[in-house]
């Protein structure tokens, strides 16, 4: 299964698990039950579930003027997913992580989430102050 492949998996677990929930971990303990997706698929997950409050800070502050009520559920996923990696994910360069969102997006979403997918992650590429076609570490 390739990576891309892996992404789509954590996108689809996270758009339909309910992360605004108490208790985040039950949803990792039932992810695991399930035998659900593995690997870099689930690190994906456990890291957005994890991180979800600083994440969410970074969509918050790029997404202006959009309440996050007003995200589509999968478009929220999508971003989550690749905040995460652009944050902790620094063996993979931003441009890949941001390019394979957007696919993503073309794929589940519609053309105006690809453009405010692009616009949120392209913001924070600049703040995290990376060369954005390399990888670091690793």
């Amino acid at each position: 299964m390739s990576f891309a492949e892996r992404r789509d998996r954590a996108v689809h677990f996270l758009d339909h698990a309910d992360l605004d929930a108490a208790d985040r971990s039950a949803d990792a303990r039932a992810l695991a039950a399930q035998g659900q997706p593995a690997g870099f698929a689930e690190e994906l997950i456990q890291g957005v579930i994890r991180d979800l409050t600083l994440i969410d800070e970074v969509i918050g502050k790029y997404a202006k003027n959009w309440a996050f009520g007003r995200i589509a559920r999968v478009d929220l996923a999508i971003l989550r997913i690749a905040i995460f990696e652009l944050m902790r994910r620094t063996d993979i360069p931003p441009v890949v992580s941001i390019n394979e969102a957007v696919d993503i997006a073309k794929e589940f979403s519609t053309e105006e989430s690809k453009r405010f997918v692009n616009g949120i992650l392209d913001s924070y590429k600049e703040e995290l102050g990376r060369d954005p076609r390399k990888a670091e570490g690793g």
